[in-house]
């Protein structure tokens, strides 16, 4: 039969890489590239000769256990990585899982079970995941926690527990490793180096995916990558399998899916969304943006987004309770400052114009609260409007919106309101406590927060076995998808659900690599 091909539009050059948070350069690149073994012998081109049963593009936390378990199963396995080593954002992730019926619980006496998990999920996320990927998901986690334990993950002593700054479980089943993600990759990356010395799995490094080959009946037949010199290899393939990451390397795509801008610049740089734009000119179909949710609040740098974070404020009520009130592009109150629950804070910040706030207070305020700022002193909270952009201080609540870019004709109203209600000891309006005192002592003192997210929450629609589906729910044949390419929505749905990024892209690839058909 002949062939089309499907070509992706990429730039020339790829992003270089960053370095890598809670381990040293050194270390990790190390590890992650102790892989190159036999591989790195043999050129694009010898590859290109071979005939392949799996072809993976993308080396983080879905495809390398896709390749691991197609390569222990006997598969003659490509692996295509963008950048220079494995891993993807198994760099700079905290690494948090989430599984019911291990035997980490087991051992605990914790009772747990996938139909609990299931709904804590569906409360979490107030019923917006994907439900048949979530009972998949449920079902099989365990099995992956348990997988990776016996291959040396080692999680801190304390877990399971609850949950950790977001919405709870309710039984222990949330735990994350002692060097974060990095003890993942740590369990799986002596298994792919035992299948690389084995002959078994090959990886291409420094190479991206640029088209995708289907025959007429459209199904995907292959790969054309380029090298970092720019040359084009074809690589023939009975299965592909997309797991590239999201795209929050990747402003104008990111912006193009969700209907919000990238604020934040901290993304894994090799996630630009060329997997969802493969998937896309396969057949695919997005869904998913609508479940965006951003965080409740950074502190960047400057007002070019997507902008650096430069420090993160203490919002937490149980870390430091608010002294501040948070006012909307409005000069306006918008949510009980105090409340316990992030997700509550996140989706009232979620409706606000621009997704951003400001932070209220007055001299006597910074002289007495615990500074704002995680780690700052009182002087350097001081000096923050002579150094940082998202600081204002001004003599009068006017002049202090005029600056700040806020409504100066309700700022007045609102914290005059504010303050009665203080004196009363009662907000009957929103329902805050701890009111510790009023805002009337100049110069007043503005810290702008801005809602953000790196989270990609479109993804390409996959069926419960993870081929790539049109939108009419039909197969798109031999093309499967897995981790964030398949967007947080799937498994967050519109919130964050603790675990629910992570494990499921090592188990959605796990159950990939472990059931394909090679013949």
């Amino acid at each position: 039969m002949s062939e089309r091909r499907i070509e992706l539009a990429t730039s020339d050059e790829m992003p270089a890489a960053q370095g890598v948070w809670g381990v040293s350069r050194r270390q990790f690149v190390a590890g992650a590239t102790a892989v190159l073994g036999a591989s790195a012998l043999r050129s694009g081109a010898a590859l290109a000769a071979e005939q392949w049963d799996v072809i993976v593009i993308g080396g983080g936390s879905a495809g390398l256990p896709t390749a691991l378990f197609a390569a222990e199963r006997g598969a003659r396995v490509l692996l295509i990585e963008r950048s220079h080593r494995l891993g993807g954002t198994l760099d700079r992730a905290r690494g948090q899982m989430a599984a019911a019926g291990t035997k980490l619980q087991a051992r605990k006496d914790i009772r747990d079970s996938p139909e609990q998990h299931f709904e804590d999920i569906m409360r979490i996320s107030r019923g917006t995941v994907d439900q048949d990927l979530t009972r998949v998901f449920v079902k099989h986690a365990a099995s992956t926690i348990d997988w990776l334990m016996d291959n040396g993950f080692e999680c801190h002593d304390d877990h399971p527990v609850l949950g950790d700054g977001h919405e709870h479980f309710s039984t222990p089943r949330y735990l994350w490793g002692k060097e974060g993600s990095i003890s993942i990759l740590k369990a799986l990356l002596p298994k792919v180096e035992a299948q690389v010395r084995g002959g078994r799995l090959s990886v291409l490094y420094r190479t991206d995916a640029v088209e995708l080959m289907q025959d007429r009946a459209a199904a995907v037949t292959g790969v054309v990558a380029r090298d970092a010199a720019g040359v084009k290899y074809d690589f023939l393939a009975r299965n592909v399998v997309l797991t590239t990451g999201g795209c929050g390397g990747n402003p104008q795509l990111y912006e193009k899916l969700h209907g919000v801008p990238l604020y934040l610049r901290r993304a894994y740089p090799f996630n630009v969304g060329g997997g969802i734009e493969l998937g896309l000119a396969a057949g695919g179909y997005v869904r998913g943006g609508d479940k965006y949710l951003g965080n409740f609040g950074a502190v960047l740098t400057d007002f070019a987004f997507p902008s650096p974070p430069l420090a993160a404020a203490i919002l937490h009520p149980r870390d430091r309770q608010p002294w501040e009130i948070y006012v909307n592009a409005h000069g306006e109150r918008f949510v009980r400052e105090d409340h316990e629950s992030v997700d509550h804070r996140e989706h009232a910040l979620l409706s606000q114009p621009g997704q951003r706030y400001w932070a209220i207070f007055d001299q006597e305020t910074l002289a007495a609260a615990p500074p704002f700022i995680r780690g700052w002193s009182r002087t350097e909270m001081e000096e923050a409007t002579l150094r940082h952009h998202y600081f204002t201080r001004a003599d009068s609540l006017t002049a202090l919106a005029r600056k700040s870019g806020f409504d100066e004709k309700r700022i007045v109203a609102t914290v005059e309101r504010y303050n009665r209600v203080q004196a009363a000891g009662i907000d009957a309006e929103f329902g805050r406590r701890h009111m510790p005192r009023p805002i009337v002592k100049p110069p007043f003192h503005a810290v702008r927060m801005q809602g953000a997210s790196i989270l990609t929450f479109a993804g390409l629609g996959i069926d419960t076995q993870f081929r790539v589906t049109r939108a009419d729910g039909s197969v798109i044949p031999n093309l499967y998808a897995a981790g964030e390419v398949i967007g947080a929505g799937a498994t967050s749905g519109n919130s964050v659900v603790g675990g629910m990024l992570i494990t499921p892209a090592l188990t959605f690839g796990r159950l990939i690599g472990q059931n394909l058909r090679f013949v």
